[in-house]
Formats: C-alpha cells, structure tokens, sequence
C-alpha cells in the first residue's frame, strides 16, 4: 500500500516557508496536489505560496502556525480538513537548530527546541493522523536528521529531539500495521541540505556563530533542498519506512552501526580539532 502520486491528494507540510518544506511544497505543486501549508514566517510562507502557485498548484491553504502550540496547531488541522476536504499526505518537517555543550544551554533554549522539533512532530502526528486513516489511504512522513542516527559533540538537544522524532515515528509505523490502518508511516533522516536552519538557529554564549553557520554551509551542506525533496517525496509515496537523505547520511548510518557504540570516541577525536569558540 502507498499513495503512488500526489497529484489530486492533499499534501499537507509544516515549515513551508524555506528550505526543504518550500522545496517539498513546489514538487507536490508540479505534481498536481492541493496544498495546506504553514510556517512560523509569515514573509516565507508568502513567498512559498507565491512560488507554488506559480508553479499551478491547483489549490493552496497556508496559515501562519507555531507548532509547538498544541492548540493552534489543531485549529490549523481542523480547518484543513473543513476547507480541503480529506489529508492524504502529511509531512511534519518543521525544525530549528541549538548549538552549544549542554552545559552551557539555558532552560529556554530547551523547551525552545523540544517544542518545535519534538512536539510539533507530536502534534502534528497527533491531529492530523486521525484524518489520514479516515482517507483510506494516507502516509504520514516525520523528518527527522542524520543526528538521529548518531550523535555529536555540540548537538546534544538538536540529537535527542531528533532521536525523539525517530522513535515516535517508528513506533507510530508499528501501530499501524497492528491496527490494520490503512497508513504508510516514513522517519525521514537529511544529512547536509543547503537551507538557512544554522543561520535562523540558537548558538549557547560564548560561540563563534559565524564559524558555526560557514562551517555548516560550506562544508556539510552539499545537497539542494530541491535534490532533498525529491528523495523524501519519492521514498514517502512508496511508503518506505526510513528514507536516508544525502551520501553523508547513508555512510554515518553504515559508520554508526559498525562502528557501535566505539563510534562516539572516534567523533569526539574529530570534532575537537574543530573549535568553534
């Protein structure tokens, strides 16, 4: 069971007003999708809906939505669904980065990062699941990130919100198929995508944040976000249940698993030779 296509099916994304959600958001257009998308940015989430309707979405919904608001993420839901219809395809990929030793991060950086890239996947899901069974057959894509499949020095609560992100996910596929429902469930994991997160991200004091940002946009990031949505796309339609974004991804993946847990040494070695203070 998968959906094949989205053209006709309603694809709903979060962060659709940059980066990978607004490259996911011009694939599902072209490919003949109503859209409902929404975005903490007001100015992006315009741009977006400038571009995708340029693109001849056939039909697009967008509402300025904080996902790590439970309620105003259901009233976003229940208007969707009213408006639309039906939900075929979600794609919960809203997500912000917190760079900094875990000592040196505040309270509010963490709720900070927990509410968005935790329970607005939980949130998401949550709302919006409900709708995708009822369509008969729906699939629901989780974007997590090649830190949730190992972890970094410097990436401790960006890693354990993503590894978060993993296990909902996973655990939610299971679900499925022991109900029986009618709903491919896909953990998404992107290494380096070419997108402004470490720019729009939080940096603990004390951090070289320009460092932070050129390391990661001149090094890391090799993969368009168009290339990106195209995997993630791809992979969800097919109802894959992990999809592996980028080389880097695939070999940190096959690094980690061989490697097991002696794999944390061999990373501390690497990154301290990278200071960033």
């Amino acid at each position: 069971m998968s959906l094949g296509s989205v053209t006709d099916k309603v694809v709903v994304i979060t962060g659709a007003g940059s980066g990978i959600g607004r490259a996911l958001a011009l694939r599902a257009a072209r490919g003949g999708a109503l859209l409902a998308l929404s975005d903490w940015d007001a100015d992006g989430l315009a741009e977006t809906v400038r571009l995708v309707e340029h693109a001849g979405a056939a039909k697009v919904r967008h509402d300025v939505v904080d996902v790590s608001d439970r309620a105003a993420v259901a009233t976003w839901a229940a208007g969707v669904v009213e408006e639309l219809g039906r939900v075929d395809l979600v794609v919960n990929n809203a997500g912000v980065t917190l760079t900094g030793d875990f000592t040196d991060l505040t309270y509010d950086d963490l709720d900070w990062i927990v509410g968005v890239n935790f329970l607005g996947v939980v949130h998401g899901s949550k709302e919006f699941l409900p709708h995708l069974v009822a369509s008969g057959d729906g699939a629901l894509v989780n974007i997590s990130s090649l830190f949730g499949l190992m972890s970094v020095p410097g990436q401790s609560a960006y890693n354990a919100t993503k590894y978060a992100v993993r296990g909902l996910t996973e655990a939610i596929r299971e679900e499925m198929l022991v109900a029986g429902h009618p709903v491919t469930v896909t953990c998404v994991h992107p290494g380096g995508i070419r997108t402004g997160i470490s720019r729009n991200g939080r940096k603990a004091a004390g951090l070289d944040g320009g460092a932070i940002d050129a390391l990661f946009e001149k090094k890391l990031a090799k993969m368009s976000p168009d290339r990106a949505a195209q995997v993630i796309l791809d992979g969800a339609l097919k109802g894959k249940p992990r999809v592996l974004v980028g080389l880097d991804a695939h070999l940190i993946h096959h690094f980690a698993r061989l490697a097991g847990a002696r794999y944390q040494d061999v990373v501390a070695r690497v990154t301290s030779r990278m200071p960033l203070r």
